[in-house]
C-alpha cells in the first residue's frame, strides 16, 4: 500500500477542494470516520468548515456522539462490552432521519445537530438547523461505514493495528475488539473514498491506490 505525506494543512485543502467539486447535489453529507479519542475525527471535520465556508459552502458539524443512544440500550450487556458498542450504541436510525434524509432533494434541509446528550441522557431537545444550497453536513464518529448510512463522500482515518492500541485512550482500551471487528468486517479503507493513515496525527499521510 503507498501512502503520501500530507501535512494536516494540505489535507484539510484537499479536501475542501474535493468536496467543493461536487455539483451533482445541492446539499452534502460528509463523514469522518475512525476511532473515537484516537484518530482525531473531530479535529479533521472541524478543519474544514471554515475553508469551506470561504467557497460559499456553509458547513454544518454533526458530531455522531450526539446520535448515542439511551444508556439503557447501550449498556444492557455492560457498559464495557466490545460487541455492543459496535452494534448497539449509534442510532443509525435517528441519524438517518433527522441529517442524512433532510438533504435530499426532496427533503426538508433542516438538520438536527443533536438528537442525545450522553453525559445527561436524556434527550437534547436542540433545534433544526436549516442547511442552505451548497451547504455541507460533516459527520464525524465511528463506525460509519457498512450501515448503509447515505453520504456522498467518506473520509476514514485508518490507524495501524499497533498505533490503534497505542492511541485509544487507556479507558477505552476494552473497545479494541469491537475497532478489530469493524476492519474484518467492514474493511472501512475499501468502502471510504479518501483514506487518511494517522499513526502520527501531526504527519498524516493519504493512502494512493495503485495504478
Amino acid at each position: 500500500m503507498r501512502y503520501r505525506p500530507i501535512s494536516p494543512a494540505a489535507l484539510a485543502a484537499e479536501l475542501t477542494a474535493r468536496i467543493d467539486s461536487f455539483t451533482q447535489r445541492g446539499r452534502l453529507a460528509v463523514a469522518v470516520d475512525g476511532a473515537d479519542g484516537a484518530t482525531g475525527t473531530a479535529e479533521l471535520a472541524d478543519a474544514l468548515v471554515d475553508p469551506l465556508r470561504l467557497l460559499g459552502r456553509p458547513a454544518v458539524r454533526v458530531p455522531a456522539r450526539g446520535f448515542l443512544r439511551p444508556a439503557s440500550l447501550r449498556f444492557e450487556h455492560g457498559k464495557r462490552n466490545p460487541d455492543a458498542r459496535y452494534t448497539d450504541w449509534l442510532d443509525l436510525g435517528g441519524l438517518r432521519r433527522e441529517v442524512l434524509d433532510p438533504l435530499a432533494d426532496d427533503g426538508t434541509g433542516e438538520v438536527l445537530p443533536a438528537l442525545w446528550d450522553p453525559g445527561r441522557d436524556r434527550a437534547t431537545r436542540l433545534p433544526r438547523v436549516p442547511v442552505p444550497e451548497r451547504g455541507v453536513v460533516l459527520v464525524d464518529g465511528e463506525f460509519l461505514l457498512g450501515a448503509g448510512l447515505g453520504f456522498d463522500l467518506v473520509v476514514h482515518l485508518w490507524l495501524s493495528p499497533a498505533a490503534l492500541r497505542r492511541r485509544v485512550p487507556e479507558n477505552d482500551q476494552w473497545a479494541l475488539p469491537a475497532y478489530e471487528r469493524y476492519e474484518q468486517e467492514v474493511d472501512p479503507s475499501a468502502l471510504a473514498d479518501v483514506v487518511v493513515r494517522v499513526d502520527d496525527p501531526r504527519h498524516p499521510a493519504v493512502y494512493e491506490p495503485e495504478a
